[in-house]
């Protein structure tokens, strides 16, 4: 009998687990198996021998497992290594290299190796100042290299899992903090943190949005590569577990360029046992944090594989002439008892979801209007004062002629501090045309100085800027030579409000809940298992306005169960598309026309409207909606306008005397951003103290009711202006859900004539009669259309090949029984790598289409389908394009190309969208895709008319 190879673990016991508890660990299970082909001895070293006794004693091998771990010799196993001369599974000398990440990225650099852009500060003395390294609120400057939040901290000891994630001001700023698990948590959110570490050596590295899901890669040799994937602790800090108590991972597919980056960090580092964390982002994969000798827990199947792949890298090494083709039956197979189940199957069915008996979801997309907000609000004025002159020059590059945009805190801090200085301490009563200028000037720099007093923070998301030159003069310069040109007059404006409430946030995170729990038949809360797992192909875009993509991260959070504040999540899990979801730009002029037409309608109280429809379908009549008696509500809605006006005024002028008798123009509030998303219960304090919610203060909301009363009646012209009808409406629904507890007299009664009037203005503002609201609708989403266009056929696309792919291989296996089609093998591989890698649709015009999907790997990811999944799109808006995209799927048949055919919504439908007036906050849109599995060549579609 041949004599059999020793194998040395120079491992420290608390790796290995040898004894009784050798079953729950990885190592111990892959080891029993090795030693089962009898072909190996495993010899443990052992602690005491490791750490006391000299090396000339140590065990003889013929194969050395070792690994650097905490107390770990490492120096000492690399002279044993020198003077025994054994195989070494993981070589010695790159383990240094492992506990620098520094080190690591320079040589995943140096090796070809994509990792994420980053960059290093090195400090010899804690608080060390350096001159390379600058930090501003949203950003990191590192040797001229800028990294914007979201930025990732990283220590450079590779063994410090104290790893912090930045976020920007325009997400509610704050910081996560990611650690080792402790019990079910293994992250922690602080939002008053903003400020980097400064107390040692970091890497500061570009966040990488990689959808809510991380996935870690082992390696066994070169030619072999395990891929899990988990929840990411960077969404929220809480661990998802199974039954068992054991963490949930899913097996997942590589993609071929992500299995040559595995067998690269195998060679690079010399680790034939290696583990590390794989980015995947906007379809390109990034390496970081490398780790030797990782092996994967709970799956009798990995440790199956890995065993054999060792036994093949040991045989190779030291006996060669010995086979090492695996037999039939493994050896440890033989009498082994039946094992658990792994994987996917102890967590729900393998079924996407039944709609029917031979129907599977495949596709949902959603259109999603955001929450309750607070009311939107524009300050406009002419501006001359030198400090604010000098503020716009500063903030535009020195450029006279230029306007600028200020968002950030600090911008917003220096015009606050700008306008202090400018505000008058005192009321002067009104004289002259000119001081009654002056008075309203003085006003309007007071509401400035109040909106960015506001709560005591400053969002980019909620207050936005723009100062416009429109006077300039030539003046001398500063260093006598010449002249240069300098302005002296610009327009200022300041649009705020519009932000999401608390109320706003309960509802968006609600309808996310009621999504995974209806709109999912079959799965209910196993939508944590899709998404995590990839079977959820779940994307969500949002409009680049602070109320919509909070909404969005808000449903986010509902919808898969997740806790915490939202910023994390926004960050994560929440895509911008500003083009695609935002403005009204591309049909502003016949947005204007309709407008113009409709305010004539109103006014004259016309009913000469030409009308294309019939009684028996009222949606087909121009002006649809519109009351017939507007023109003489108008008066009544101006009338309750200004009570309520004056009724604030008083509360105003009474909060204007205390806040005089306290000097507080020279008190300066904390600057805290963190209360922008954190304050719960800032309302009940508020509604408890008698004042208005939302932090307004009295002087704001005055001046909110005090322009809608001048914009919605001009006395001097006697003119009505009707556009001022749905931001009356607006503030009355606000007034009254927020502030109902300051019992403003006659609010109730103008709700009722506001929502009356807005009831057919708003709607017909997107178009007076069907074919402009077509044209309309057409032009505002014509992106978003689209997009849903594109997702539905991607979903049929992948669904035929599926098919396709099942249908190959289920001949392949009648034909095995008499012969094998080479032919057809080719054909079932091709289909099976399109599926499983790398299915891109033909439009290039698309970013998305050119992302690479990603599988379970059916191998280990005991499911019946594994190759199926649901395509989910969630795409967050604002009224205008909920109204756009519904006019689209009404009108379309008046289309020139389409005329003559049904509409798309049947009459009964229309009807009922007609009898509802209002598409308020968080209605929504949905249109779900189901597989007809008996008849797979006519996916089926279904509309889900708005909530």
């Amino acid at each position: 009998m041949e004599k059999k190879i020793r194998i040395g673990v120079c491992v420290m016991e608390k790796k290995v687990k040898c004894g009784p508890e050798v079953f729950s660990a990885p190592m111990g299970q892959i080891l029993d198996r090795l030693q089962s082909f009898g072909e190996f001895e495993v010899v443990h070293f052992g602690d005491k021998v490791i750490l006391e006794d000299p090396i000339e004693s140590w065990p003889v091998c013929d194969c050395l497992i070792a690994f650097h771990s905490s107390g770990y010799p490492l120096e000492k196993v690399e002279e044993y290594a020198a003077l025994r001369k054994p195989f070494i599974v993981n070589e010695l000398e790159p383990q240094h290299l492992l506990h620098d990440r520094r080190k690591v990225y320079e040589h995943l650099d140096m090796f070809g190796i994509p990792v994420p852009r980053y960059a290093c500060v090195n400090r010899e003395v804690p608080y060390q100042e350096l001159d390379y390294f600058v930090e501003e609120d949203d950003f990191v400057e590192v040797h001229g290299n800028r990294f914007c939040k979201p930025l990732v901290e990283k220590p450079v000891n590779g063994d410090d899992h104290r790893i912090m994630i930045y976020y920007p001001s325009s997400a509610g700023g704050g910081m996560k903090e990611l650690f080792r698990k402790v019990g079910n948590r293994s992250s922690e959110f602080h939002p008053e943190v903003r400020r980097v570490r400064r107390e040692g050596s970091y890497i500061y590295e570009e966040f990488m949005p990689t959808g809510g899901t991380d996935v870690k890669v082992y390696t066994v040799g070169p030619e072999y590569a395990h891929a899990e994937a988990r929840k990411s602790p960077v969404v929220d800090g809480v661990v998802m577990r199974n039954p068992d108590g054991k963490e949930v991972r899913y097996p997942v597919l590589l993609t071929p360029v992500e299995k040559q980056m595995a067998r690269e960090v195998c060679i690079a580092f010399r680790q034939a046992v290696c583990g590390f964390d794989l980015l995947r982002c906007e379809g390109r994969s990034y390496v970081c944090d490398v780790n030797g000798w990782s092996f994967v827990k709970n799956s009798y199947k990995y440790y199956d594989d890995a065993a054999c792949v060792l036994r093949k890298i040991f045989l190779d090494a030291k006996a060669p002439h010995l086979s090492s083709t695996i037999p039939p039956t493994l050896p440890w197979k033989v009498n082994e008892p039946v094992q658990p189940s792994e994987g996917l199957t102890r967590q729900g069915s393998g079924l996407i979801g039944t709609f029917g008996q031979s129907e599977e979801l495949r596709s949902v997309i959603a259109i999603i209007r955001h929450g309750d907000r607070t009311p939107k609000q524009k300050v406009k004025f002419k501006v001359t004062e030198e400090k604010l002159l000098n503020l716009m020059l500063k903030y535009n590059g020195g450029r006279p002629r230029s306007e600028t945009k200020l968002k950030s805190a600090v911008q917003l801090q220096d015009l606050l501090d700008a306008t202090r200085a400018l505000v008058p301490r005192t009321r002067p009563g009104r004289g002259s045309d000119s001081e009654a200028e002056d008075f309203e000037h003085a006003e309007k720099l007071r509401q400035v100085k109040a909106v960015l007093e506001e709560g005591g923070h400053f969002s980019g998301i909620y207050r936005k800027v723009q100062l416009k030159p429109l006077k300039w003069v030539m003046v001398p310069k500063s260093n006598g030579e010449g002249e240069e040109e300098r302005p002296v007059e610009a327009l200022m404006v300041l649009k705020y409000g519009g932000v999401l409430t608390h109320a706003g946030r309960k509802q968006a995170e609600e309808l996310g809940r009621y999504f995974r729990n209806n709109i999912y038949p079959g799965e209910g809360t196993g939508l944590l298992r899709l998404h995590s797992t990839y079977r959820h192909d779940l994307k969500i875009y949002s409009s680049d306005e602070g109320r919509v993509q909070m909404s969005a991260a808000a449903f986010a959070k509902g919808l898969l169960d997740l806790e915490g504040q939202l910023t994390p999540i926004l960050v994560s899990l929440v895509s911008k598309d500003s083009s695609m979801l935002d403005g009204l730009a591309n049909a502003s002029i016949e947005i204007k026309e309709a407008k113009a037409r409709l305010n004539d309608v109103i006014i004259s109280g016309s009913k000469t409207l030409h009308n294309s429809g019939s009684a028996e379908k009222p949606w087909m009549v121009d002006g649809a909606g519109l009351p017939p008696n507007a023109s003489e509500l108008l008066p009544k809605l101006v009338k309750l306008t200004k009570r309520v006006t004056e009724q604030v005024k008083l509360l105003a002028k009474d909060e204007d005397e205390e806040l005089a008798e306290t000097s507080s123009y020279d008190v300066i509030p904390p600057y805290d951003q963190a209360k922008a998303l954190g304050k719960t219960n800032i309302d009940v304090d508020r509604i408890a103290a008698g004042l208005p919610c939302g932090s307004e203060g009295f002087l704001l909301m005055f001046a909110r009711w005090r322009k809608l009363e001048r914009d919605l009646y001009n006395e001097r012209k006697d003119r009505y202006d009707i556009t001022q009808i749905p931001d009356v409406y607006d503030s009355c629904k606000y007034d009254r859900l927020h502030n109902s507890h300051l019992n403003l007299e006659g609010l109730g009664e103008l709700f009722e004539f506001a929502q009356l009037l807005a009831d057919g203005v708003i709607p017909n503002e997107y178009g007076i009669n069907p074919k402009q609201k077509l044209k309309i609708g057409s032009k505002i989403a014509r992106r978003l259309l689209g997009k849903i266009l594109i997702d539905l056929r991607n979903t049929r696309e992948e669904a035929l090949s599926v098919a396709d792919l099942k249908s190959c291989e289920d001949h392949h296996s009648a034909v095995n029984k008499t012969g094998s089609d080479p032919k057809l093998n080719a054909r079932s591989e091709d289909l099976r790598k399109s599926s499983f890698t790398s299915v891109k649709s033909t439009d290039q015009d698309d970013d998305e289409d050119k992302e690479t999907k990603y599988r379970l790997d059916p191998k280990y990811a005991n499911v019946r389908t594994p190759e199926r999944h649901v395509r989910t799109r969630l795409y967050f808006t604002s009224e205008s394009h909920i109204h756009s995209l519904m006019n689209v799927l009404r009108y379309c048949n008046l289309d020139e190309s389409l005329h003559g055919e049904a509409s798309l919504v049947c009459d009964n439908a229309l009807d009922r969208l007609f009898k509802t007036k209002e598409l308020d906050y968080m209605s929504y849109i949905v249109l779900r895709m189901f597989e007809n599995t008996e008849h797979i060549s006519e996916p089926l579609a279904e509309v889900w008319k708005p909530s």
